[in-house]
């Protein structure tokens, strides 16, 4: 293994730490909710702005994630973000009041939108693309432990500890990433940078911010009233649809959406994020249906969302064998499938059933998401041209981060109207685990319209019937 290889591991292990700890405060401060809002004196639902500021701000500003890197160099935004993420954790720590905890978690929130895109552009430019799914796998795993994870960790901490911990925990974390950061990511020579985009800048964060608060109005059934929700997604949508229209006239957008004219690409933003909706939705909707209908306690349910844990790990191995041997389009097939179906299986779930199938199904629900969000994770950058890849990471960045909070939405939408429409809890949880599996029926459809070639570049074994000249791989880029 040459130096440039174990340089570009270690990166590569790097940000899936990076992402580990953002993927994590986005998550498990929900479990602490009730302590935190007895210390700080404040209604629990009240906690629900902790949450909120903090995925706001990463949606707001992983858009500007590729103009900062263009501007200042990669090497002085990820340390930047480290040290932000890190000093505002343990700003969240010392918070006295619900108030600063909110503005702590904002600064948080800066850290991480940068922290995360960043390192992982670092990560692909480095990177032949038939390294890809390898360097890919590694990035990947927080994204699917850390929510799984979560629910047990802010269970043990808020049971022996106290809620402080879970900030404090990123404390030695982040200066151990800070050092290891300095070390291996070299100065790079910055590119001539055009001006800021102010317009798009505008309408971009204002649509990506209202959109958020969107999907937490939906979620929280204390949020807001329904003119509220309903008033604030206007404005996402028409904040939104005028951002389309200025991105695709300017001559220098603040993210080129050209980018999405590459159809792989196009499947991982666009389905992929659909998928990734499911998958976020999941670490949520298990622990509740354990808790408030089979009467868990909450470190037994979260020791059992586990399961998912072991098939997402059980099989990471062996994903990037699965990409070389099979090519992508088959897998994402058989792993969005795989998702549906495991999903709707958990509306059969009831205090009778056993454990150890409730446990088998959580490890084949593991295994789909280990297998499909790997696929779109490498499909997304396999055929973008390197001028285009910047653009890519930040649109890839910013929709898979949105789509995480709109699957909890969702959910929490589909567990009302379950409610409803039906005479028990149970039934309504049901409901809302059919709803997610119908939704991940979607990206089933969008891989089976997938070029069977579509990302072959990133293979390193390319069967001889798939193999198409570099023509027709061009066109299997394009729209039909």
């Amino acid at each position: 293994m040459t130096d440039s290889h174990r340089r570009g591991t270690a990166t590569a292990l790097l940000v899936a730490g990076c992402f580990f700890m953002e993927m994590l405060d986005g998550t498990i401060v929900s479990t602490a909710a009730p302590q935190i809002a007895r210390d700080l004196h404040t209604a629990p639902t009240s906690v629900g702005l902790v949450i909120t500021a903090y995925l706001v701000t990463l949606a707001v500003l992983i858009p500007l994630s590729g103009w900062l890197t263009a501007r200042f160099g990669p090497r002085r935004v990820f340390l930047a973000a480290i040290t932000v993420f890190t000093l505002a954790s343990l700003a969240c720590a010392l918070a006295p009041n619900l108030g600063v905890l909110v503005g702590t978690r904002v600064l948080q929130g800066v850290g991480g939108a940068m922290m995360v895109p960043v390192g992982r552009l670092v990560v692909l430019t480095g990177t032949a693309k038939r390294e890809l799914p390898r360097m890919v796998a590694y990035i990947v795993w927080p994204g699917l432990v850390a929510p799984v994870f979560a629910p047990l960790l802010g269970g043990l901490i808020t049971t022996y500890a106290s809620w402080h911990w879970i900030f404090l925990l990123n404390v030695p974390l982040g200066v151990v990433a800070l050092l290891v950061a300095h070390r291996l990511i070299a100065p790079a020579p910055r590119d001539e940078t055009p001006p800021l985009d102010l317009v798009g800048t505008l309408l971009t964060c204002t649509g990506l911010a209202a959109l958020t608060w969107t999907a937490h109005l939906l979620s929280d059934q204390a949020g807001g009233s329904a003119a509220q929700t309903v008033a604030v997604g206007a404005i996402a949508a028409v904040a939104l649809t005028a951002a389309v229209r200025h991105l695709l006239r300017t001559p220098h957008p603040l993210v080129n959406l050209r980018t999405l004219d590459v159809q792989s690409f196009r499947a991982s933003a666009l389905d992929g994020s659909l998928y990734m909706a499911v998958v976020a939705a999941l670490p949520f909707l298990l622990p509740l249906l354990f808790q408030e209908v089979f009467g868990w306690g909450a470190v037994k349910s979260g020791a059992v969302v586990l399961f998912v844990f072991v098939g997402n790990i059980g099989v990471k191995p062996a994903t990037t064998y699965l990409i070389n041997r099979f090519g992508f389009r088959p897998l994402l097939i058989v792993s969005t499938l795989g998702l549906a179906v495991t999903t709707t299986a958990c509306a059969l779930f009831t205090r009778e059933t056993p454990v150890a199938v409730i446990a088998v199904v959580a490890v084949l629900s593991g295994v789909a998401r280990s297998v499909g969000l790997s696929g779109y994770a490498t499909i997304a950058f396999s055929e973008t041209p390197p001028e285009r890849l910047r653009d890519a990471n930040a649109l890839f960045a910013t929709s898979h981060q949105l789509a995480a909070g709109l699957g909890v939405a969702v959910t929490a939408v589909a567990l009302r109207g379950g409610a409803a429409l039906t005479d028990g809890t149970r039934s309504a949880y049901a409901v809302a685990f059919v709803v997610l599996g119908v939704l991940c029926l979607v990206p089933t459809a969008g891989a089976l319209r997938l070029h069977p070639a579509a990302g072959d570049a990133a293979r390193t074994v390319v069967p001889a019937q798939s193999r198409v000249t570099q023509s027709t791989v061009s066109d299997s880029r394009k729209s039909d």
